[in-house]
């Protein structure tokens, strides 16, 4: 009698501990919002009905086999459900920190002379700092206060027109040190003469100022949280920094302009070449290459390519080069298939047959930075990192997912952002888990010819590329049929 209760008893606590079990998946799974209400409600009833089961066969301790059974299949759910949980969980935390973006950071550096043997710390009080009169002044004025503050004094500053003036005043003797956006060290480095500019600096110190991101229209905000936004723009970008830190001023390497349209499962992806020379939103009409654009931060890359397309851009994703081989390797590497077969110029070491390629993360960042080995140079490269997105998208809609899923959300966490609301994703998500229907992705890759010009960025001329405004229209027709929910197809 005694063991038929302590059986009972069992019974009981492990029935009990299913239950919790059930419940805390169930209501993570329910906080995703992402599982349709038919499913939903098909997995609320396969839980019970376990549970029922659960109960009947553990509650009669005296019938040994069915006891055991029970005990067995309680633990074995008990078990799956609190794994479910954990990765649902997982899921949660990983979307609320890539999604809840509210400022960008900036590198803004100060910096004198290599062969300078002051004590910054000591000499700061006397020197005269050269600063930029116009370019990124907003995050250089910040730099300056937060120094002040440090030293208790006002510092004397002395403006400059350019970037190669404000370096000339301080190799000059007219200062004794500058402030500007480390981004810059990037731009200086393109002009003849400053090649070895990361040679002949020292950075003495550097403030990471923070500045708020614009946040989506009101009107946008109703749209999206009601679960109806199903045609947007999201500008991808890639930035020139290698830092575990995604920083919101630098280069942007990688333009790419996906237009979605959920209701027609269409998607036309707009490669743009970073060296397309072009006006940017704050440039007064002046043209600048496109990269230099995400120095001024990721909305002036939108706006710059709004203005280009004629489109709106609601949302942005960012990742930085880290991050991007990161996110490959987590993945367990992608299939990348090659318009050519190449030596990489940019980065020695890599060679790439024409078809399919099987690349870890070095690898398909070498891949898509190259652009030396093509004739057409930045056209290819643009090409190659659409070709390099299409491989990522593929592995994360495989079954190999499943096998790398805690590991990419790890490396998704530390090197990339975005603007698009989690209720956007949790509402695509459950679309396609309530049809499955497959999309039609049609990329494309705006053309030029290379030229030298002046940038707005620069005070001397560099190479650009000019847009060539065929394509640029062909662009702009791909975009507008998939607003328009209509089909698009390959150029």
């Amino acid at each position: 009698m005694m063991k038929h209760k302590v059986c009972w008893i069992i019974g009981k606590l492990f029935s009990l501990f299913y239950l919790l079990t059930a419940i805390l998946f169930l209501v993570a799974v329910w906080r995703t919002q992402m599982v349709p209400g038919l499913h939903f409600g098909l997995l609320t009833v396969v839980a019970v009905a376990i549970a029922a089961l659960v109960i009947w066969l553990t509650w009669s301790g005296t019938r040994k086999v069915r006891y055991g059974i029970g005990i067995v299949l309680s633990l074995l759910f008990s078990l799956l459900f609190a794994i479910g949980s954990i990765y649902v969980g997982r899921t949660l935390q990983a979307a609320d920190r890539i999604t809840t973006v509210k400022t960008e950071v900036a590198e803004v550096g100060i910096y004198v002379q290599t062969d300078n043997a002051d004590d910054f710390n000591q000499a700061a009080a006397g020197y005269t700092y050269g600063i930029l009169a116009q370019m990124d002044r907003e995050n250089t004025d910040r730099a300056v206060e937060q120094l002040n503050e440090e030293l208790g004094i006002s510092i004397a500053v002395k403006e400059y027109d350019s970037l190669t003036a404000l370096v000339d005043g301080l190799f000059n003797g007219e200062t004794n040190a500058v402030i500007f956006n480390s981004a810059y060290l990037d731009v200086l480095e393109e002009m003849e003469g400053y090649e070895d500019i990361r040679e002949r600096l020292r950075e003495v110190t550097v403030t990471h100022v923070e500045t708020e991101v614009p946040q989506t229209a009101a009107s946008d905000q109703e749209t999206a949280s009601s679960g109806d936004q199903t045609v947007f723009a999201v500008y991808i970008s890639g930035v020139d920094t290698r830092s575990t830190q995604l920083i919101a001023n630098s280069r942007c390497d990688v333009n790419i302009l996906a237009v979605i349209n959920a209701d027609t499962r269409q998607v036309v992806l707009i490669s743009t070449p970073r060296d397309y020379y072009v006006p940017l939103s704050i440039s007064d009409g002046v043209p600048d290459k496109l990269t230099h654009a995400g120095i001024y931060g990721v909305q002036v890359s939108m706006d710059t390519l709004s203005m280009l397309y004629d489109t709106p851009i609601e949302y942005y994703f960012r990742v930085n080069f880290t991050g991007f081989k990161d996110i490959i390797d987590a993945l367990g590497g992608v299939t990348v298939v090659s318009d050519y077969t190449f030596d990489t110029k940019n980065v020695a070491g890599y060679h790439f047959d024409e078809g399919e390629n099987y690349m870890d993360g070095d690898a398909a960042l070498a891949f898509c930075r190259e652009r030396y080995a093509f004739a057409t140079g930045d056209n290819q490269r643009g090409k190659n990192q659409l070709a390099v997105i299409q491989g990522v998208l593929n592995k994360c809609l495989s079954t190999d997912m499943l096998l790398h899923y805690t590991d990419v959300l790890s490396a998704v966490e530390d090197s990339f952002e975005t603007s698009v609301p989690y209720d956007v994703i949790s509402s695509l998500v459950r679309s396609q888990i309530s049809d499955n229907s497959s999309w039609n992705i049609v990329s494309y890759s705006v053309t030029g010819t290379g030229d030298r010009q002046v940038p707005y960025s620069m005070s001397q001329s560099v190479y650009v590329m000019v847009p060539d405004e065929s394509t640029v229209e062909t662009a702009k027709s791909l975009i507008q049929t998939v607003r328009d929910g209509g089909v698009v197809e390959q150029p």
